[in-house]
Protein backbone atom coordinates (compact mmCIF):
# COMPACT_ATOMS: atom_id res chain seq x y z
CA UNK A 1 0.00 0.00 0.00
CA UNK A 2 1.54 3.28 -1.09
CA UNK A 3 1.22 6.49 0.88
CA UNK A 4 0.60 9.70 -0.94
CA UNK A 5 2.76 12.58 0.21
CA UNK A 6 1.02 15.31 2.14
CA UNK A 7 0.26 18.47 0.26
CA UNK A 8 2.72 21.07 1.54
CA UNK A 9 0.18 23.90 1.59
CA UNK A 10 0.69 27.42 0.31
CA UNK A 11 4.09 29.05 0.25
CA UNK A 12 4.73 32.16 2.35
CA UNK A 13 3.86 34.66 -0.42
CA UNK A 14 0.78 32.61 -1.28
CA UNK A 15 -0.27 32.38 2.37
CA UNK A 16 0.20 36.16 2.70
CA UNK A 17 -2.03 36.72 -0.31
CA UNK A 18 -4.71 34.45 1.14
CA UNK A 19 -4.60 36.12 4.56
CA UNK A 20 -4.80 39.61 3.03
CA UNK A 21 -7.93 38.54 1.17
CA UNK A 22 -9.76 37.68 4.39
CA UNK A 23 -12.50 40.27 4.83
CA UNK A 24 -12.98 42.29 7.98
CA UNK A 25 -16.61 43.20 7.32
CA UNK A 26 -19.65 41.40 6.06
CA UNK A 27 -18.13 37.98 6.58
CA UNK A 28 -20.23 34.93 5.88
CA UNK A 29 -20.85 34.50 9.63
CA UNK A 30 -22.06 38.09 9.92
CA UNK A 31 -24.38 37.77 6.92
CA UNK A 32 -25.88 34.52 8.20
CA UNK A 33 -26.49 36.01 11.65
CA UNK A 34 -27.93 39.22 10.20
CA UNK A 35 -30.38 37.17 8.16
CA UNK A 36 -31.52 35.29 11.26
CA UNK A 37 -31.94 38.52 13.23
CA UNK A 38 -33.96 40.08 10.41
CA UNK A 39 -36.26 37.02 10.42
CA UNK A 40 -36.92 37.81 14.09
CA UNK A 41 -37.84 41.36 13.13
CA UNK A 42 -34.82 42.93 14.80
CA UNK A 43 -33.26 46.10 13.46
CA UNK A 44 -29.62 46.95 13.95
CA UNK A 45 -26.80 49.07 12.62
CA UNK A 46 -23.65 47.51 11.20
CA UNK A 47 -20.02 48.43 11.85
CA UNK A 48 -20.60 51.61 13.80
CA UNK A 49 -17.22 53.30 13.51
CA UNK A 50 -18.04 55.92 16.13
CA UNK A 51 -17.94 53.19 18.81
CA UNK A 52 -14.74 51.58 20.09
CA UNK A 53 -13.90 48.52 17.99
CA UNK A 54 -16.60 49.28 15.37
CA UNK A 55 -18.93 46.54 16.63
CA UNK A 56 -20.33 44.29 13.91
CA UNK A 57 -23.93 44.75 15.05
CA UNK A 58 -25.28 47.57 17.19
CA UNK A 59 -28.68 47.81 18.84
CA UNK A 60 -28.55 51.49 19.75
CA UNK A 61 -31.82 51.76 21.69
CA UNK A 62 -30.77 48.89 24.00
CA UNK A 63 -27.10 49.92 24.00
CA UNK A 64 -25.97 46.44 23.00
CA UNK A 65 -22.86 45.96 20.86
CA UNK A 66 -22.28 42.55 19.25
CA UNK A 67 -18.95 41.36 17.93
CA UNK A 68 -18.90 38.42 15.52
CA UNK A 69 -15.47 36.94 16.09
CA UNK A 70 -13.71 34.57 13.74
CA UNK A 71 -12.39 31.66 15.77
CA UNK A 72 -8.97 31.71 14.06
CA UNK A 73 -8.20 35.43 14.36
CA UNK A 74 -9.66 35.96 17.83
CA UNK A 75 -8.50 32.61 19.29
CA UNK A 76 -11.69 30.93 20.41
CA UNK A 77 -10.41 28.74 23.21
CA UNK A 78 -10.92 25.02 22.67
CA UNK A 79 -12.24 25.52 19.13
CA UNK A 80 -10.87 23.39 16.32
CA UNK A 81 -10.86 26.46 14.05
CA UNK A 82 -8.36 28.27 16.29
CA UNK A 83 -5.33 26.58 14.78
CA UNK A 84 -1.86 28.09 14.63
CA UNK A 85 0.08 28.02 11.37
CA UNK A 86 3.13 25.80 11.55
CA UNK A 87 5.50 28.27 9.92
CA UNK A 88 6.49 31.65 11.35
CA UNK A 89 4.95 30.67 14.68
CA UNK A 90 6.45 33.56 16.65
CA UNK A 91 4.82 36.07 14.29
CA UNK A 92 1.44 34.39 14.58
CA UNK A 93 1.57 34.07 18.36
CA UNK A 94 2.40 37.78 18.68
CA UNK A 95 -0.39 38.65 16.23
CA UNK A 96 -2.95 36.58 18.14
CA UNK A 97 -1.90 38.07 21.50
CA UNK A 98 -2.24 41.59 20.07
CA UNK A 99 -5.69 40.75 18.65
CA UNK A 100 -6.93 39.45 22.01
CA UNK A 101 -5.51 42.44 23.88
CA UNK A 102 -7.18 44.83 21.43
CA UNK A 103 -10.48 42.96 21.76
CA UNK A 104 -10.37 43.20 25.56
CA UNK A 105 -9.45 46.91 25.41
CA UNK A 106 -12.34 47.75 23.05
CA UNK A 107 -14.82 45.80 25.16
CA UNK A 108 -13.65 47.65 28.30
CA UNK A 109 -14.02 50.99 26.50
CA UNK A 110 -17.56 50.14 25.39
CA UNK A 111 -18.57 49.06 28.88
CA UNK A 112 -17.13 52.27 30.31
CA UNK A 113 -19.42 54.15 27.93
CA UNK A 114 -22.43 52.24 29.29
CA UNK A 115 -22.75 49.63 26.55
CA UNK A 116 -23.49 45.94 27.04
CA UNK A 117 -21.23 43.77 24.92
CA UNK A 118 -21.83 40.33 23.49
CA UNK A 119 -19.25 38.26 21.61
CA UNK A 120 -20.51 35.50 19.34
CA UNK A 121 -18.19 33.07 17.63
CA UNK A 122 -17.99 31.94 14.03
CA UNK A 123 -18.32 28.26 15.01
CA UNK A 124 -21.48 28.96 17.07
CA UNK A 125 -23.12 30.69 14.12
CA UNK A 126 -22.06 27.90 11.78
CA UNK A 127 -23.48 25.25 14.13
CA UNK A 128 -26.83 26.91 14.89
CA UNK A 129 -27.41 30.46 13.63
CA UNK A 130 -31.00 30.56 14.91
CA UNK A 131 -29.84 29.72 18.43
CA UNK A 132 -27.32 32.59 18.35
CA UNK A 133 -29.99 34.98 17.07
CA UNK A 134 -32.35 33.94 19.89
CA UNK A 135 -29.54 34.47 22.40
CA UNK A 136 -29.21 38.04 21.15
CA UNK A 137 -33.00 38.51 21.28
CA UNK A 138 -33.08 37.34 24.91
CA UNK A 139 -30.23 39.71 25.76
CA UNK A 140 -32.17 42.60 24.21
CA UNK A 141 -35.23 41.79 26.32
CA UNK A 142 -33.35 42.10 29.63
Amino acid sequence: MSREPKCPGPSSPERSRIMRAVGRRDTESERVLQSQLEKLGLQFDKHVSSLPGSPDLVFTDKRLAVFVHGCFWHRHEGCKLATTPKSNTEYWEAKFIANRQRDARKIRQLRKLGWKVLVVWQCQIKADPAKVAWRIMRRLRR
